[in-house]
């Protein structure tokens, strides 16, 4: 009895110590990539959603390809420079900086017709050919831009983006955006995480307020969603909006706080072959 218990353990330890780790790359904006620089965030994120999942899934190593302030376009133009490797899955979670840039989204058709960096939707058939040339048997999981509050950068006030409450400067909004993401996941075949409709991460719960100065008065005072939409924040003269008070989903109005990280980091957990 004794010998046969033995096998059993030394069988199950064999098993466990040859599990073949699994390889997840995430291809993605500042959201993936302050996942290794929580310094630039003021120290106000601990773990980003790639530490989080991978603490949970222990059978998978993460590469961290986020690239701060790119584009989906940007990233289909350096495609090959960018040293990607090949994954047992890739996630790709873009598309808020073209959102903001202007940039033109195309359609379902410039996916599909493969016509090139000249629109976001065109930029994304580049970068899933690009993945599927590196695997073909790879998942690949594309994950929608979050909603987004006035967002002000903690390190220089002077950059600074409206919010998904109103179009860009092309009259272009974050969640047609969003949508034409999920149309090409449906094209393509690939899973698709919705973060713009996620209930947890609609835009009156991004900040709880933004602090800003009552144009009658002068005074600061908490100005919550929409109302500080109305009111004009001052960069050259104004305090940061969002003390460590404000922090809900966000910790500036567009990057994910610890709390939004777990909501994104769950999501994946549920989508993750």
């Amino acid at each position: 009895m004794k010998h046969s218990m033995l096998f059993v353990i030394i069988a199950l330890l064999c098993c466990s110590f040859g599990q073949k780790q699994q390889t997840w790359l995430a291809l993605g904006d500042s959201i993936t990539y302050l996942n290794e620089h929580p310094d630039e965030t003021g120290n106000r994120i601990t773990k980003g959603y790639m530490t989080l999942v991978t603490e949970e899934r222990q059978d998978m190593r993460y590469i961290n390809q986020g690239h701060n302030g790119w584009t989906a376009v940007r990233i289909a133009e350096q495609i090959d420079n960018l040293e990607l490797e090949k994954a047992d899955f890739y996630t790709v979670f873009l598309g808020t900086n073209d959102w903001w840039a202007g940039l033109l989204l195309g359609s379902l058709a410039d996916y599909r017709n493969k016509t090139g960096t000249a629109t976001t939707s065109g930029s994304f058939r580049i970068i899933a050919d690009k993945l599927k040339q590196l695997n073909p048997d790879a998942d690949i999981i594309l994950i929608t831009p979050m909603q987004r509050a006035d967002f002000v950068y903690i390190n220089d006030f002077k950059n600074n983006a409206w919010g998904s409450y109103k179009p860009n400067r092309n009259g272009q909004t974050l969640e047609q955006f969003a949508d034409t993401i999920r149309a090409i996941g449906r094209e393509a075949g690939f899973k698709v995480v919705d973060l713009y409709h996620h209930p947890k991460l609609k835009l009156e719960k991004l900040v709880k307020f933004k602090w800003l100065k009552e144009p009658a008065s002068g005074k600061y005072r908490q100005y919550r969603y929409p109302t500080y939409t109305e009111v004009v924040f001052n960069p050259e003269t104004d305090e940061y909006p969002y003390p460590e008070a404000a922090i809900d989903m966000t910790y500036d109005g567009l990057h994910p706080s610890d709390k939004g990280y777990r909501v994104i980091a769950r999501e994946l957990l549920h989508t993750l072959p």
